[in-house]
């Protein structure tokens, strides 16, 4: 073989094992919706999914899906806990005592467990990315990640009583002491797992007011603020 034909053998062989450059990726964005008691995030995280599915899917596309509810499901399947345990994992806190009295007896996993287990959860959708992650701590857990969009819904509370009471068809009276209940809860649980005040406007890219914006415009206002953010966010390999 020629000194010739051996360099472009040599040259050949090179190409074939050196290694491939791997196309930029970008990390695909995600959201964290704090809400108030029938502000309306479950209908305003639907029409933010409806927008972005139609204009943001990333590439490869992958459909945007909402987690609201069925959080307590996707916990209870990651890490293989029977659906019995899904009424310990609501958004309350309960009195350390009594938690470690009850874990003890072994009636349920310890409360710390199981926010141990939403934290992993939570964590691991938003990474995927393509998530709406409503309530649970969920602005909390996230609160480190630049690629989360974090959202607080909030309404004047007639806006959110008329709200709730059509929803969950209530009568006025019971709807009002179910919001008030439902807020303290909420705002017990984050306190109490996540040291994070649900209040503070200093949590949030965004807040607001569905009472004033309606349920749309507000999809619409989230929706821009997600994708201004992708356009920000540095590709990786």
């Amino acid at each position: 073989m020629s000194r010739k034909s051996a360099d472009v053998f040599a040259r050949y062989v090179g190409a074939q094992f050196s290694p491939v450059e791997k196309a930029e990726m970008r990390q695909r964005p995600a959201i964290a919706m704090s809400r108030q008691s029938g502000a309306g995030a479950l209908t305003v995280a639907n029409l933010v999914a409806e927008q972005l599915n139609l204009h943001y899917q990333g590439d490869p596309p992958r459909p945007w899906t909402v987690f609201d509810r069925n959080l307590a499901q996707r916990i209870l399947e990651d890490h293989q806990l029977s659906t019995s345990m899904e009424r310990f994992i609501p958004e309350d806190a309960k009195p350390p005592l009594t938690d470690a009295f009850e874990s003890v007896l072994g009636l349920h996993p310890s409360f710390w467990l199981l926010r141990q287990h939403t934290v992993e959860t939570i964590r691991r959708l938003a990474l995927q990315g393509n998530v709406i992650l409503v309530g649970r701590g969920a602005n909390a857990i996230t609160a480190q990640l630049p690629h989360v969009a974090h959202i607080r819904l909030v309404a004047p509370l007639p806006d959110r009583v008329r709200n709730f009471a059509d929803y969950h068809q209530l009568p006025q009276e019971e709807a009002t002491r179910l919001v008030r209940e439902t807020d303290e809860r909420r705002r017990r649980y984050v306190r109490t797992y996540f040291e994070t005040d649900t209040e503070d406007p200093a949590n949030y890219d965004l807040t607001i007011n569905t009472g004033r914006s309606g349920f749309e415009q507000a999809a619409r206002m989230i929706a821009n603020l997600v994708i201004e953010k992708l356009a920000k966010l540095p590709a990786h390999n």
